[in-house]
């Protein structure tokens, strides 16, 4: 299959779930054992995405494809690339003593080799709707060029947890929806009547309608040249520093600050459910078994 007629998905599979405190890619949360991913690469499928890329890390590539991917491995062409703090990248020495992930740019950016065409980009452990594959496939198809890309931007009320705080990239946007900055807060919950987020010992108010992104972006290739440019110096400035991650919105934020490119935000009213916390499991399966009795999903998947 040529590129042209490729849409693809970048899967990022390679993180453990500090918060939740385990693998939570292969959790079962479906009616028949399904997982998160499951679900989000059925909604790809049906959208249209037919290359399938999964960062991952070897360790468990081999319990990751019994579990997930072998079902599906006749729907699309599969791809599997191995994120690891030293993973070698173009011209960047990342031989350091570092065991934390060097954060989101670095896993899209280890995947450059192998993706010619335009693509978007998820985490493993989000259900983000059909809605949300269904705008970005048409995005990559019609909209995205080497200076326009793509993000889905949720609605917040829609992205909270019950169970604790979450934090968010809070999207701001001009009139025709192109993205002029994102905003990280953090420790962001529901109060009352209203959603806060803390910063420092204060709490602010955030809009409840506020677009934020979950991670769910659309690039034209091109970005990796940016992603290279943008994590050599970053790897450069921060090899003391074995906290420092290199996030997407980095990325973003450097092109649209500099007039290099733009990303216009394509807003999802979809529900979003995802399982920062142990806890949210038993919500999530409930939403699943709801949407599959009510006919939006087959039971079981594939």
């Amino acid at each position: 299959m040529s590129s042209e007629n490729k849409t693809t998905l970048v899967i990022l599979a390679a993180g453990m779930g500090s918060r939740y405190g385990g693998l939570k890619q292969l959790d079962d949360v479906g009616p028949n054992g399904e997982t998160i991913i499951d679900y989000s690469i059925y909604d790809a499928l049906q959208a249209g995405f037919n290359k399938l890329v999964f960062i991952i890390r070897n360790e468990f590539l081999d319990a990751f494809k019994e579990k997930v991917t072998n079902k599906f491995a006749h729907l699309a062409e599969i791809y599997f690339v191995n994120q690891d703090v030293n993973t070698p990248i173009d011209g960047v020495d990342l031989h350091t003593d570092r065991t934390k992930p060097w954060g989101t740019g670095h896993a899209v950016l280890v995947a450059k080799d192998i993706i010619r065409e335009p693509f978007a980009v998820i985490n493993a452990d989000d259900f983000y709707g059909r809605n949300g594959f269904m705008e970005m496939a048409s995005f990559l198809k019609n909209e995205v060029s080497p200076t326009q890309h793509g993000i889905i931007g949720y609605v917040l009320k829609n992205t909270l947890s019950d169970n604790g705080y979450v934090s968010r990239g809070v999207c701001q946007m001009d009139e025709n929806h192109m993205l002029t900055e994102i905003n990280e807060r953090t420790k962001i919950r529901r109060v009352g009547d209203k959603v806060l987020y803390e910063e420092g010992d204060k709490a602010f108010e955030v809009p409840d309608d506020s677009p934020v992104s979950m991670n769910f972006w659309g690039f034209h290739h091109s970005i990796f040249d940016h992603l290279l440019s943008g994590f050599s110096e970053f790897a450069k400035n921060n090899t003391d520093n074995s906290k420092a991650e290199y996030f997407i919105p980095l990325v973003a934020d450097h092109l649209v600050n500099n007039n290099l490119g733009q990303f216009i935000v394509k807003v999802s009213n979809d529900k979003w459910f995802g399982v920062t916390y142990k806890e949210d499991k038993a919500d999530v399966t409930e939403a699943l078994a709801k949407l599959t009795k009510a006919g939006e999903y087959p039971s079981p998947l594939f």
